[in-house]
């Protein structure tokens, strides 16, 4: 069952999974696709063509313009911005008004478990990694490692972080790579030449 607020907005041709709670003054547009069991918060808006996966919660006033795409369990806080006109312009060389037709829409794309705080802005074309973190008010500009945490504007990484959410802990440091513990769940991570993963994947 999908629990909308009276005032949200789905269009017709918008699909959203079993499970799936819209609030309030949300618009959700035709041909966007939402998963199971996502909370959409109040005034978020999804545009067309965006694909939104499964227990992914989106926070208040964020902004998801098309085509982005979003991975099962990802984060989206408040008031977030998801850009897609790299040359933006109200108008044409000439003075007319642009259409749908008169640029090439860009996407953001997020990972698996990513989490981006409030106020970020991530500038498309870009990816967010899997269970990266961008800390709030953040301004992405280039693609983000798996795991990987960023902060500032622009961004740029200032550590790491496991599934868990919390930054991780160097371990034992060895040449270009190094192990790294998370202090929540006791999991290991190994980097190796700016990229991390599992130490049991």
């Amino acid at each position: 069952m999908v629990r909308n607020h009276q005032t949200a907005e789905i269009e017709e041709g918008a699909e959203v999974g079993e499970g799936t709670v819209v609030w309030q003054h949300a618009h959700i547009r035709a041909g966007a696709q939402v998963g199971q069991e996502c909370i959409i918060g109040r005034g978020v808006y999804v545009g067309p063509g965006v694909r939104i996966g499964n227990r992914c919660k989106i926070q208040n006033y964020a902004l998801v313009y098309e085509p982005a795409v979003v991975e099962d369990g990802a984060f989206i806080g408040p008031a977030v911005v998801f850009t897609n006109d790299l040359n933006p312009r109200a108008v044409n060389p000439d003075g007319t008004l642009k259409s749908s037709d008169d640029w090439l829409a860009v996407g953001v794309s997020v990972g698996t478990g990513a989490s981006i705080g409030a106020r970020a802005v991530c500038v498309a074309p870009v990816r967010i990694g899997a269970w990266a973190t961008v800390a709030a008010g953040a301004v992405v500009v280039k693609d983000v490692p798996d795991y990987a945490l960023m902060a500032g504007v622009p961004a740029r990484q200032i550590g790491w972080v496991g599934e868990a959410g919390h930054r991780l802990k160097e371990d034992v440091r060895n040449g270009s790579g190094a192990t790294w513990l998370c202090p929540v769940t006791g999991r290991r991570y190994v980097e190796t030449d700016g990229r991390l993963w599992r130490a049991d994947s």
